[in-house]
């Protein structure tokens, strides 16, 4: 279940988030949270069953558009589907009337995942 970030995630959201390539340091991670937490384009949504097993960030770009900056799973929970699921969740939030888009970041896994979600 996707929920919203709140500070009391913060250890588990930095935890995630290491997991992405340009975010292995910890001022970078800091610094990332803190733009989650403070500006209103962005919004940071964890990945709920018991525990927290993933994360995804998106920023909104304009009125209609949303996009895919972060995305992470627990490397223990990897290749079950979580992933495109946080994707799918995050269309489902935002509703028809959003383009939900990658950056070049989360590109890669974005398309990996809609490509496995059509086999």
């Amino acid at each position: 279940m996707l929920v919203r970030y709140k500070k009391n995630f913060e250890k588990i959201a930095m935890g995630l988030l290491s997991f992405m390539p340009d975010e292995k340091d910890v001022k970078k991670l800091q610094k990332t949270i803190k733009d989650y937490e403070n500006n209103p384009d962005w919004n940071l949504f964890l990945w709920k069953k018991e525990d927290v097993l993933g994360i995804i960030g998106v920023r909104m770009e304009d009125d209609k558009k949303v996009v895919i900056q972060h995305i992470s799973v627990n490397p223990s929970h990897r290749n079950q589907g979580i992933g495109r699921k946080m994707i799918e969740a995050v269309k489902d939030f935002y509703g028809e009337e959003y383009v939900i888009c990658a950056n070049e970041k989360t590109e890669s896994f974005v398309k990996k995942s809609e490509q496995n979600h059509a086999d």
